[in-house]
């Protein structure tokens, strides 16, 4: 019997995969579809999904292959600078396509000792308090100690939990596909430009080998959304917004999306939890579809690996819920506000045009930045000093980067009193002195993806925190 099996190899499943791999647990990834995807969805990351890849040791490869964006834009396509003093050490956005970041997090996950097996579709599931049994579409039944449903926004393991998802349907519907122009780039990007003065829904982006990624508003919602539009779709639709289908031909593949909102009831039933899209679905404004899903997974992996492995404490692997739900939220909120601004309509206009003047203020582009970056995120750890619940930035320290120190997936008690101890946990904790001049606390104690679990420079109160998430001393 596996540790754990991922349902989905999608971003999602290979970072989670790759997060439950550094802890030792036996993990495989069921994956429906039989060979990675060519299309592009989502195309860059944002900050805090570049801390994560920089907190394992991966972001060299993702800098190698992308390209660093400080433009605005990217809150309902207000706001033309990148706002200054970020608290974060990588103040950009990595452009970066979606295929690229599934064939990295592949690599990880497979270096990693990750089984992938591809063309496996799950299609039942029970459980009992052992484990779960996974049946596939072949006949095939899988054993596991758990799953985790990391299957996208039509996700079966949802839908086999019978968990609600309560939101809102599609109101409008978004033409997204990549194919070939007839008409000259600096054409297209004038009529493009003119257009987006009153349709923001609306763009052609060049992908560098002669093809565009072309996005049109649709002709309403279709009844059948698994049916991919056509490329006459797309020339009536470019016709009616620009007076030009631009000679489109020649498409890689067409589709569609549209602005449904939901958000699952639960993250965790029993021995099976949801993660990525499968957890929660939104329009795509702001670009941070993705991200959320990398970040529920790096939230999850190394309590669920504690699970396993034997040393959580009591509601640690329920604290996933606890934490990431509410952080999901925020985002269908902030996406549903977005799609009000991106509105035609003189009421929503209006909005838009108040709400560029405010994007003017300094402090206002950071916040909002800060929200569609997923820096600005605190949990609810009680109270006690700013710090604690939040991630804590790359800081310099004097023999090199905190974030270098924290490649292997363990708690960092980073001491720059020297007098601390981790005694009883150092096989969870690693107790780091150094000293920093960006940080002006005696001590912190930082879990595993990074969040402030304590701060101070008292033993005693230190020992009274370390089991509340390091679970308890061992010898």
């Amino acid at each position: 019997m596996t540790d754990v099996i991922v349902a989905g190899g999608g971003p999602t499943g290979l970072m989670l995969a790759a997060e439950l791999r550094l802890h030792g647990v036996r993990v495989l990834v069921l994956e429906k579809e039989p060979e990675p995807a060519t299309f592009v969805r989502a195309l860059g990351l944002h900050v805090r999904s570049i801390e994560v890849m920089d907190q394992r040791g991966l972001l060299e490869r993702f800098l190698a292959l992308g390209q660093k964006f400080e433009t605005g834009g990217f809150f309902a396509g207000l706001g033309t600078s990148w706002p200054d003093r970020l608290d974060t050490a990588h103040s950009y956005v990595l452009g970066i396509p979606q295929t690229v970041t599934e064939r990295l997090l592949n690599a990880r996950a497979v270096e990693a000792g990750t089984e992938i097996r591809r063309g496996r579709e799950l299609v039942g599931l029970t459980q009992d308090d052992d484990g779960v049994t996974a049946e596939l579409a072949d006949g095939t039944r899988l054993r596991a100690r758990y799953l985790v449903g990391c299957d996208g926004g039509r996700s079966t393991v949802r839908k086999l939990l019978r968990v609600g998802f309560p939101g809102e349907p599609s109101r409008v519907e978004t033409l997204l596909g990549e194919m070939e122009v007839a008409v000259p780039p600096e054409t297209l990007a004038a009529v493009v430009a003119e257009v987006r003065r009153t349709q923001t829904r609306f763009g052609a982006m060049p992908l560098g080998d002669g093809a565009y990624r072309v996005v049109v508003p649709a002709d309403g919602v279709a009844e059948n959304r698994s049916v991919p539009p056509t490329i006459e779709d797309f020339r009536r639709q470019l016709r009616v917004f620009a007076g030009t289908d631009f000679g489109v031909h020649s498409p890689r593949r067409l589709s569609r999306f549209g602005d449904a909102t939901r958000l699952a009831e639960r993250y965790r039933t029993g021995r099976v939890l949801l993660a990525g899209d499968a957890a929660h679905i939104h329009p795509p404004t702001g670009g941070q579809g993705l991200n959320l899903g990398i970040q529920d997974a790096f939230n999850l992996g190394w309590k669920l690996a504690a699970e396993v492995n034997g040393w959580a404490p009591e509601g640690l692997l329920d604290s996933y819920h606890i934490e990431r739900h509410p952080v999901a939220a925020e985002v269908l909120d902030n996406t549903r506000a977005q799609m009000e601004l991106m509105s035609t309509e003189p009421g929503a206009r209006a909005v838009r045009r108040l709400m560029s003047e405010l994007m003017d203020f300094e402090e206002v582009n950071r916040h909002l930045i800060e929200k569609i970056t997923a820096i600005g995120i605190r949990y609810d750890f009680g109270d006690g000093h700013r710090l604690l619940g939040r991630r804590l930035r790359d800081v310099q320290l004097r023999r090199g980067r905190l974030y270098a120190l924290m490649h292997a997936g363990r708690g960092l008690l980073l001491d720059q009193t020297g007098r601390l101890s981790v005694a009883g946990w150092a096989d969870r904790v690693d107790h780091v002195v150094d000293v920093s001049e960006e940080l002006d606390v005696p001590a912190v104690l930082l879990r595993p993806d990074g969040h402030v679990a304590w701060v101070g420079e008292d033993q005693r109160d230190l020992v009274g925190r370390l089991p509340e998430w390091f679970g308890a001393a061992g010898d």
